[in-house]
């Protein structure tokens, strides 16, 4: 029997853990810190065997295997060692994908993918296919090959769902959403149709600090396509196009978007003689009707009926804490964009406002580069509200450009001083450009908080 041992025990991890035993591995899985109580009492209802704060270096020596958690950089000591023994170590996607027969479109870029796939999955969903949507949301790839119905909720609504049982690649397709740490450990895995919406700066600290290493990782997406599959790519993203003027990239059908095919909201599809229109759906901003356009481009080449597609799209809603509309409170919008942890997502956030707006920014900072936004701020922002430990990189910045600029170090204090900045027919906006681990759990914490203090203004 051979031996799986697997190395993080969040979602990535017990899924694979859950799949390998199934598929008659000897599994173990070892985690750094502490394990989350509802996995713990799965593994231990599955009969897995575990262990957590610190890991057996001996026995995780010895395996056969390794399932490497995406959050496990590649500089970690018993990482090294294990790669210098030779030993084979690969990505929770990569270990799902030779358990299961179901297509799948796989979604990645450095902003959008969530929004993306969740539309994708939508319209397929809408149009009555038989699908699931996970990998870096909700339930993984590996969980959902290995259940036919995940056993606990993660409180995504029905997000799961599918119109037929899915089992070990009962289901017809599987969406998912593929970050670029899943990608880096991926060596067969080939999606039927890929998306890669844009590369921009991010997590280049995983990626010696070399932006071409970032985006030769997001290229891995296609690298196993066949001349069956399709690949759909930004052909206005410069990272994208240099990347493929200077490599042979692939054998799947490259169909390129580019801004030509969609405007105010009106996406145009020549080679079928159709044009959706997104003037009454959620989808704001030039930003998402790009990713709309690569949606519905997924889901027309997967069979979806034109009826079904502009069904689907009315009936959307867009994810949490993406542009999500909060409330109006005494003529002012609140926009909870917390998932915003980068400057590029601002940048596009900022796009689609058409209100005066009162900017909140702030948390742990990557580094920034704000000069992407500047112009954006002239023109839109007429106050910005700093949330966070340290604010310092947000006030040096943006210091001489005659704003109000207000320091705060919680959510429901932000709130409080966006709502005294703000006036009737203006907006405030959480896009903080940053991550959240300062002052919040996580990004979903920090817009929850948000939420939660808008509606006490």
């Amino acid at each position: 029997m051979q031996k799986l041992i697997i190395l993080g025990a969040g979602e990535s991890g017990c899924g694979a853990a859950i799949l390998g035993k199934q598929q008659g591995f000897d599994v173990f899985l070892s985690d750094n810190g502490s394990i989350k109580a509802a996995y713990k009492a799965e593994l231990e209802a599955e009969g897995i065997e575990y262990e957590e704060n610190g890991h057996d270096n001996a026995r995780i020596m010895a395996a056969d295997l390794i399932i490497k958690s995406p959050g496990i950089p590649d500089k970690v000591q018993l990482i090294k060692d294990l790669r210098e023994k030779g030993t084979a170590i690969i990505s929770e996607i990569e270990f799902a994908s030779r358990y299961s027969t179901a297509k799948t479109i796989g979604i990645t870029g450095s902003n959008g993918k969530t929004t993306t796939t969740m539309l994708t999955f939508h319209l397929l969903k809408t149009a009555g296919f038989p699908v699931q949507v996970g990998g870096n949301i909700g339930f993984s790839y590996a969980r959902l090959v290995s259940s036919p119905i995940p056993p606990h909720s993660k409180g995504e609504g029905d997000m799961h769902s599918t119109s037929s049982p899915s089992g070990r690649g009962g289901v017809g397709l599987f969406v998912l959403e593929l970050s670029s740490f899943q990608l880096d450990d991926i060596k067969s895995y080939r999606p039927d149709i890929a998306i890669l919406l844009n590369i921009t700066p991010d997590h280049l600290d995983r990626y010696e600090y070399k932006m071409e290493n970032y985006i030769a990782s997001k290229f891995r997406i296609g690298m196993s396509q066949t001349g069956q599959d399709s690949f759909i790519y930004n052909g206005n993203n410069e990272n994208i196009t240099n990347y493929l003027s200077q490599h042979s990239f692939g054998k799947a059908q490259g169909i390129m978007v580019k801004k030509s095919l969609f405007d105010i909201g009106i996406l145009r599809y020549p080679e079928y003689n159709l044009e959706f229109n997104l003037k009454a759906t959620q989808l704001k901003g030039e930003h998402n009707w790009f990713n709309a356009y690569c949606a519905v481009k997924a889901v027309l080449l997967a069979g979806v009926p034109p009826g079904d597609v502009q069904r689907g799209l009315d009936t959307f809603q867009n994810v949490a804490h993406r542009l999500e509309y909060v409330a109006e409170v005494r003529g002012v919008e609140y926009i909870n964009d917390s998932k915003a942890t980068n400057v590029d997502s601002v940048f596009y956030a900022l796009g689609a406002m058409e209100k005066p707006t009162v900017l909140i920014l702030g948390g742990t900072d990557k580094g920034n580069d704000y000069d992407q936004i500047a112009d954006l701020v002239r023109q839109k922002v007429k106050a910005i509200v700093c949330m966070g430990k340290d604010n310092s990189p947000i006030i040096n910045y943006f210091g001489g450009f005659g704003l109000p600029i207000i320091e705060t170090f919680s959510a429901s204090d932000a709130v409080a001083q966006a709502a005294h900045l703000a006036q009737a027919g203006d907006c405030v906006l959480l896009s903080p450009a940053c991550a959240s681990f300062d002052l919040f759990q996580n990004y979903e914490d920090r817009g929850m908080q948000f939420k939660e203090a808008v509606l006490l203004v």
